[in-house]
């Protein structure tokens, strides 16, 4: 059946790419519409690149490189950033690291400049790792051992869906691990992954192609070369026989269970992935949606649900394998058995009966609007084009996500339903211990 055709316009949003000699490449967005730039570097290195006995290696990583650079103190990044009006971060995802900055245009070559400077060597200092090994185990303390549900479900879900060490392992990290890394890994880390060749440049805003392009040349042009690494295959079978396990959250105060199911390779096949990110807002977003109406306003079998795929949440920047997630909270004495069931009967109505009159439509338009507002600034849009010029080799894939969302029919959706059995399905209970 040919597909439908969208009512959800494309943007058309400018891309200008180009590639240095040292294997750097660059993704240039020009809107003049308002004053300010947004500035993204994306190291093709993410939770599942770090080596066995070194969880949370990638993340802490993302930490050193804050650390002061080839010439500049600790703490000047911070300073030079915010010296000039702007924000700045970083964070660690499965598939890549991304820096990101967000300055009043007359600003842009600071930022270049700053990120140039720690391409080519972050200050990988005794002292530097042990302060932030202690950061990070902090912050595991405060997101996860301290916090209830802290870590669910991605963390405690991926090792039941999943086999691998890459797919399957604790992203932030065991203390034991973190404390027991090195300068000499994190040196051989640095010069494995944060090559030039192994990096994308992002720039949107407030800019002239030409003379950011000479801004660009002048302070990364001279990185050294060095080519990004093989990447390995991490794909897996799926699943063919239900998995279900259960831990007590000495913190939770009420039950809670998450389930995960295997869906298409997101580069490989975009329009059978794509299913799956509607069926998920179908299942899950809004008041009107299956799901909530079903387990929250009428059994009131759960007090909250949320679907997404990725266990990170976002869609668009992860690669194969991936799982759509559905994830629910439970009242005192919840019963988890019966929520499953209940999912497994709405699955196989939605699939069976489909999709009432206007539900596809009116998903679809809220979808859209999303993608359109987590791109409408800046920085949004030159983080996203640096993920898709990473992963796809195709930044411009930005202005089409709304029209390729609008586009998936009715019949795509309802056969992604049929795929969500429970024979493919792993699933982890949370057994409240805070309840008293």
């Amino acid at each position: 059946m040919a597909a439908r055709r969208s009512r959800i316009p494309a943007t058309k949003y400018p891309v200008e790419r180009f590639t240095l000699d040292n294997g750097l490449r660059v993704v240039l967005s020009p809107d003049r519409s308002a004053p300010v730039v947004g500035v993204a570097v994306v190291y093709d290195v993410g939770i599942r690149s770090e080596p066995e006995g070194r969880t949370g290696f990638a993340h802490l990583f993302e930490h050193l490189m804050f650390q002061g650079s080839e010439n500049l103190e600790k703490l000047a990044h911070f300073r030079h950033v915010q010296g000039a009006g702007g924000t700045f971060n970083g964070s660690t995802h499965l598939d890549y690291t991304d820096y990101y900055e967000y300055l009043p245009a007359n600003a842009l070559e600071r930022a270049l400049f700053l990120e140039a400077d720690r391409m080519r060597g972050p200050r990988l200092t005794e002292e530097n790792l042990r302060n932030q090994v202690d950061v990070v185990k902090e912050e595991i303390r405060v997101n996860v051992l301290n916090r209830p549900y802290g870590g669910f479900p991605w963390l405690t879900l991926s090792p039941v869906v999943f086999d691998t060490f890459p797919n399957a392992h604790d992203g932030y990290g065991s203390f034991d691990d973190l404390e027991s890394a090195t300068v000499d890994e994190a040196v051989d880390f640095f010069h494995r992954f944060y090559a030039s060749g192994n990096a994308v440049l992002a720039v949107s805003g407030d800019i002239d192609v030409a003379e950011a392009t000479m801004l660009v040349e002048r302070h990364f042009g001279d990185v050294p070369a060095r080519p990004a690494p093989d990447r390995p295959d991490f794909g897996e079978p799926d699943l063919t026989v239900e998995r279900r396990t259960s831990y007590t959250d000495r913190l939770a105060p009420m039950p809670a269970v998450a389930s995960a199911w295997r869906v298409p390779d997101p580069l490989t096949d975009l329009t059978g992935y794509l299913a799956y990110v509607v069926l998920a807002e179908v299942l899950t977003d809004g008041d009107a949606s299956r799901l909530v109406e079903r387990l929250v306003q009428r059994d009131r079998t759960v007090t909250s649900i949320g679907g997404y795929l990725n266990f990170m949440g976002d869609p668009f920047d992860v690669r194969d394998p991936t799982v759509l997630v559905l994830q629910h909270h439970l009242p005192p004495g919840g019963d988890v058995d019966r929520v499953l069931r209940t999912v497994d009967e709405e699955l196989d109505r939605l699939a069976a009966d489909g999709l009432t009159e206007g539900e596809l439509a009116r998903t679809q338009a809220r979808m859209a609007t999303h993608l359109l507002r987590d791109t409408d600034a800046v920085l949004g849009r030159a983080l996203r084009m640096a993920v898709l010029e990473q992963q796809r080799d195709e930044p411009g894939l930005l202005n089409e996500l709304p029209r390729l969302v609008g586009e998936v029919t009715e019949e795509q959706v309802r056969a992604a339903a049929a795929m969500l059995r429970p024979e493919r399905r792993a699933s982890i209970e949370v057994i409240p211990g805070g309840a008293r």
